[in-house]
């Protein structure tokens, strides 16, 4: 986790299920959340879903979520500028659901 010098930054694990009947969080296991995403997996098509869920999630800017590992695949690391580990871990747990 960075230093707050240059803002809040989060930084989380992800185990993503493409092509579910929502976009919504699923719950946690161990130490990723499980995301299920309405796109496919084609294209990009979940990334651009997945960057555009966690922005709104954290009331950022999609140009501030960004995909550190895992692009091109189901598990994935994303990192949040504008918000806070704690924080964004907080809304991920109370999603429970659709935004």
């Amino acid at each position: 986790m960075a230093k707050e010098t240059g803002g809040a930054r989060a930084r989380i694990t992800l185990k993503v299920q493409p092509r579910a009947k929502a976009t919504r969080v699923a719950g946690r296991m161990e130490t990723a959340y499980r995301l299920q995403l309405a796109a496919p997996p084609v294209n990009g098509k979940a990334n651009e879903a997945c960057v555009a869920f966690l922005a709104e999630l954290a009331g950022v800017a999609k140009s501030r979520v960004r995909i550190v590992s895992g692009a091109t695949g189901r598990m994935k690391v994303v990192e949040i500028e504008g918000i806070a580990q704690g924080e964004m871990e907080r809304r991920l747990g109370e999603t429970g659901g659709k935004l």
